[in-house]
């Protein structure tokens, strides 16, 4: 059976200051943040005029997947979906019912495991053919993609650029960054069988890829943007003590790779142009981010090969054995067990 349409399924982000707050009590509803932590977290959007990049950002990647799509005569118009901000993905879904669209693949923007990064779009999926109701299009998750080979090239690229930008110095640190969720969280995130931690190893495997590729023999694998309280315990180190303890260790040149994102969300300019880069500036250490991979043209091409694999029945390409989680239809989970949440963690 064909498929008319693909889902590019995205968290979502505001574009003005007047939806900060409405956007940042989508993403905690239910989660009982208190709201000196939004409006916390609010002062960083209005640091960048109320406006996340990451719409823009999707929108260009989605661009470059349609030019793609045409060059490889490929007939799969590409609808845009957001979790937590306009477009909503129920207003897409219930759009893609209406030009009579009636089997979709949907893309996650997201490389890894999880409970936010895999399986709350299982959820957001459910979510949106339910509030449609009957004639929703049915909807077939693509499989995770963390150790693609396009993937992994285009970021050990990215951290190359970086180190050429700081001279090629031996002495340069190169450091991976990913979400922090809750320690509970990340140990929910995988069948038992493969002992949990989906998210936390396949970021480490991910990270190994990239690091050989790029011909690093050291590097360090760390965590961002936590938003817990202090007493639950979370991902560590964070990026910004692991830059004080690399400064205490006498390193002097650092690159840092958002291996963990996509693009560049808020929580990436925000927690590493400003304040990681801020530290390593008070350290005096020469610091270099390195770029997030959708803005680089194999991005289009990878998600063209993961359409290919259920369109035309493509080998998968995988540079590891790691369990890469997808082909959910509906809304079912990929496996029992796997990425439940234990407890939500907030952005």
């Amino acid at each position: 059976m064909g498929y008319d349409a693909l889902l590019w399924l995205s968290f979502g982000g505001p574009e003005g200051p007047d939806e900060v707050m409405p956007f940042l009590e989508n993403v905690t509803r239910g989660r009982g943040v208190p709201r000196e932590r939004l409006l916390e977290v609010a002062e960083h959007y209005q640091h960048f005029g109320g406006v996340s990049p990451i719409n823009r950002l999707n929108r260009a990647a989605i661009a470059a997947v349609e030019k793609q799509f045409a060059a490889e005569r490929l007939d799969l118009p590409v609808y845009f979906g957001n979790r937590n901000w306009q477009p909503m993905v129920e207003d897409t879904v219930a759009r893609m019912k209406a030009d009579g669209v009636q089997r979709v693949l949907a893309f996650p923007t997201s490389a890894y495991g999880g409970y936010s990064a895999c399986r709350q779009y299982d959820e957001d999926i459910e979510r949106a053919r339910a509030a449609v109701g009957p004639g929703a299009p049915e909807i077939v998750k693509l499989r995770q993609f963390f150790d693609h080979p396009l993937f992994v090239s285009a970021i050990a690229d990215a951290v190359r650029a970086a180190h050429s930008r700081l001279g090629d110095r031996p002495d340069t640190r190169t450091v991976f960054t990913a979400h922090s969720v809750p320690v509970s969280a990340d140990v929910a995130a995988g069948p038992p069988e493969e002992g949990g931690r989906r998210y936390s190893r396949q970021i480490a495997e991910a990270a190994r890829l990239v690091a050989a590729e790029a011909g690093i023999a050291e590097y360090d694998v760390v965590w961002q943007s936590r938003s817990g309280p202090p007493q639950v315990p979370w991902l560590e180190p964070d990026i910004v003590d692991h830059l004080d303890a690399l400064h205490e260790a006498g390193v002097k040149s650092v690159v840092v790779s958002p291996i963990g994102f996509v693009s560049d969300h808020l929580e990436v300019i925000w927690d590493l142009d400003n304040e990681a880069a801020e530290r390593a500036a008070e350290h005096g250490m020469a610091f270099a981010r390195a770029a997030t991979p959708d803005v680089d043209p194999r991005f289009a091409e990878l998600v063209v090969e993961l359409v290919r694999e259920h369109v035309s029945g493509a080998p998968a390409r995988k540079l590891s054995p790691f369990p890469a989680a997808g082909c959910t239809v509906n809304g079912e989970p990929c496996a029992v067990g796997c990425c439940e949440s234990a407890k939500r963690p907030a952005r």
